[in-house]
């Protein structure tokens, strides 16, 4: 027996999410199947990976995140400044917001299409050899490139996803240049299995790189060019602590529609 869903579409700088309003919980969490087809961008609607926007206690609302294989993820930047957007078109919010994510609380504030999501505080990094690897609200592996507008970044960041390192959990992998006044970064993302336009934990974990490069204190403010856009990390550092940890950047509704699922 099949039954009509209202979902919505949302990007934050290319990064594509389908929403949905699961406050009444009618929504099958467990169905892993059919998360994976509605991410389906020829099968089913199509998506970087699918959120449900749920309530909660001492929270505006909770984020609970899949990834387009249907698997629950850990933290999306990009997608917790969609679904912060999400809210406010819902009229769950007004324009700042607390909300509780899988990696614990976030504040955020949103002016327009523009959401400033607080992140995370990190602490810890380790070198695997030139690359720096450090967990944003997901795992990361950062490496400073040359050309990486050439790059293969598919193959390159499939062959480190899945070494004898990484291969078990997997690992978002993230290859950064300087370019300007800012860097330009692309993203092999694990749980999508292919380069995507943006990925928020990805710019921080990128920009936070960049800090740790320089062995300054301080604040910074760092501009992050993807494929699909423009994005704004800010921190304080204190020798290998990050606090006061926020990404910004542009969140959208693309679309909304309803879909038949069995």
């Amino acid at each position: 027996m099949s039954k009509e869903i209202q979902f919505y579409k949302y990007q934050g700088a290319g990064n594509d999410f389908i929403l949905i309003d699961n406050r009444n919980a009618s929504f099958d969490a467990n169905n892993q199947h059919l998360i994976q087809n509605l991410c389906d961008r020829r099968f089913g609607i199509g998506a970087d990976g699918l959120m449900l926007l749920q309530n909660t206690n001492n929270y505006d609302f909770q984020m609970i995140y899949f990834n387009a294989d249907g698997k629950e993820g850990t933290m999306c930047g990009n997608g917790g400044r969609c679904l912060v957007a999400f809210a406010r078109d819902l009229g769950v919010i007004e324009n700042e917001t607390v909300f509780l994510a899988v990696d614990g609380r976030h504040d955020a504030t949103i002016q327009e299409n523009t959401v400033n999501l607080g992140m995370i505080d990190v602490s810890e990094y380790h070198m695997d050899a030139d690359a720096y690897v450090l967990n944003t609200g997901s795992p990361h592996f950062v490496q400073f490139v040359e050309d990486l507008t050439h790059k293969n970044v598919y193959q390159d960041g499939y062959a480190i996803r899945n070494n004898d390192t990484y291969g078990e959990k997997g690992i978002n992998v993230n290859f950064i240049e300087k370019e300007g006044e800012g860097y330009f970064v692309r993203t092999f993302e694990r749980g999508v299995e292919d380069e995507t336009y943006a990925c928020g934990t990805g710019a921080v974990a990128s920009a936070m790189s960049v800090a740790l490069q320089s062995a300054k204190d301080g604040d910074f403010q760092i501009p992050i060019r993807v494929i699909g856009g423009q994005l704004m990390i800010s921190f304080h550092k204190t020798g290998n602590q990050f606090s006061n940890v926020y990404l910004s950047g542009p969140a959208i509704q693309v679309f909304q529609g309803k879909i038949n699922i069995s």
